[in-house]
């Protein structure tokens, strides 16, 4: 039994290494097959997608395509604006071109030169009234230059000027910054409100912030995240109308050529002028008669010449276009469409600088010969001149002498010449009499 056992398991062993050949050959032809199959497949595959790029590759052509889009975009509209200025421009310059024309037989030529149309480039300039402002009293010539000027400077963004420490502090951004293009009476509403809320802050704080700083907080408390765009807008604006008192008078303060107490001192004037007038008025009628209204004025303005008050009598009743024995001077006190004072108190303020600079003027005299001043001297220089003024009045001028507190005033001495200009850009004023 287990001999046969043994010979049975050695058939098996024989039968596995000895494969049929018939099957042999057929996997290998399949084999073949498949591998002919694979091939056929791989040599489509290369035909089909030789020109096929990978996804990565096309998305990012695709958003590369598209930020060129949007660039073209922006640069056809700026090309349709700087076209449409072309055009304009060509138009003015077609209308105010000489023109020649042939009259008779003998070939007579005669240049005229047409009378364009100004008014149409209202829209341009910000509105008519503006357009007038700009162009009165001009040449063709003038009015051409101040068109191409005003059509350059509307550019509908700004740039900004950084951040650094040399730029005022109001106009440190950065990047591009929309320009609302405002008009003078928006500017003018502003800068009222500007000063309203400066004079209650000043009232708050025993150590008032400059101007500059306060319009920086002032902004960005009112407008937000477009105090920016309205910080360059506003300043363009005021860059495009210093002829206005109001509007200049608030650049001076603001770059620190006057003292802030300049406007505070002319607000007062007229302030105490009103409130004297009002007094005078016994029947609360709004109108005073000629001698009152003279009689007002002397005892608002008690170091006025005889002459001064003449003027003023003349520029109120010139304002009223009115030579009755009665003057209605709350008139006076309307504004003008601009937001101006009319001429009666713009004659006020001017000849309370005249008043101021004729004060300093005498001061100088006093001190002629000095080449520096300290405190005490300026202090005799102005009892000398004004022995009338206050303690409190002196020592404030003082402080504005020698830029310190009035409790810091110290034995230091400046320049005549520096003490002189720091005086005369504020409000500092006559307390009494000449001596």
């Amino acid at each position: 039994m287990q001999s046969t056992q043994d010979a049975e398991h050695d058939d098996n062993n024989e039968e596995d290494e000895s494969e049929d050949p018939v099957v042999v050959k057929m996997a290998l032809q399949v084999c073949r097959e498949d591998l002919t199959k694979a091939q056929i497949e791989l040599n489509r595959l290369q035909a089909e997608y030789s020109d096929v790029v990978p996804r990565r590759d096309w998305d990012n052509l695709n958003h590369l395509h598209e930020e060129t889009l949007m660039k073209l975009e922006t640069l056809q509209t700026d090309f349709n604006q700087v076209k449409s200025e072309y055009d304009t421009l060509l138009e003015v310059h077609q209308k105010s071109a000489p023109t020649t024309q042939q009259h008779g037989s003998d070939s007579q030529h005669i240049a005229t030169t047409p009378r364009p149309n100004w008014e149409q480039c209202s829209d341009i300039l910000g509105g008519t009234e503006r357009c007038k402002e700009l162009f009165e009293g001009q040449s063709s010539q003038k009015r051409l230059e101040i068109l191409m000027k005003e059509i350059n400077s509307q550019n509908q963004f700004f740039t900004g000027l950084g951040t650094s420490s040399d730029v005022p502090i109001y106009l440190r951004y950065e990047g591009k910054l929309k320009n609302l293009k405002l008009k003078k009476a928006d500017v003018i509403k502003v800068i009222k409100e500007i000063w309203r809320n400066k004079m209650a802050d000043n009232e708050k704080n025993d150590d008032p912030r400059d101007l500059q700083t306060f319009l920086h907080s002032y902004l960005v408390e009112q407008y937000k995240d477009k105090a920016g765009e309205w910080a360059y807008s506003l300043m363009e604006s005021v860059q495009n109308n210093l002829k206005d008192d109001l509007i200049c008078l608030f650049n001076d303060v603001l770059t620190g050529k006057v003292d802030e107490s300049i406007y505070h001192g002319q607000t007062q004037l007229l302030s105490h002028l009103l409130k004297v007038l009002i007094q005078s008025d016994i029947t609360q009628c709004g109108s005073l008669t000629v001698s009152e209204f003279s009689e007002a004025l002397r005892k608002a303005f008690p170091l006025k010449s005889d002459q001064d008050i003449e003027e003023l009598l003349a520029a109120a009743q010139t304002e009223l276009e009115s030579s009755g024995v009665r003057i209605s001077y709350q008139t006076l006190y309307t504004e003008d469409t601009d937001g101006q004072h009319k001429e009666f108190l713009s004659l006020v303020k001017k000849q309370a600088t005249a008043e101021r600079l004729q004060y300093i003027s005498e001061l100088r005299a006093q001190l002629e010969g000095k080449g520096e001043v300290d405190a005490e001297q300026l202090w005799v220089a102005f009892k000398t001149i004004d022995p009338s003024l206050e303690p409190e009045n002196l020592e404030w001028n003082l402080s504005v002498a020698f830029q310190t507190k009035e409790s810091e005033l110290q034995a230091q001495a400046l320049e005549k010449e520096v003490v002189l200009q720091r005086l005369s850009v504020a409000h500092v004023k006559r307390a009494g009499p000449k001596g």
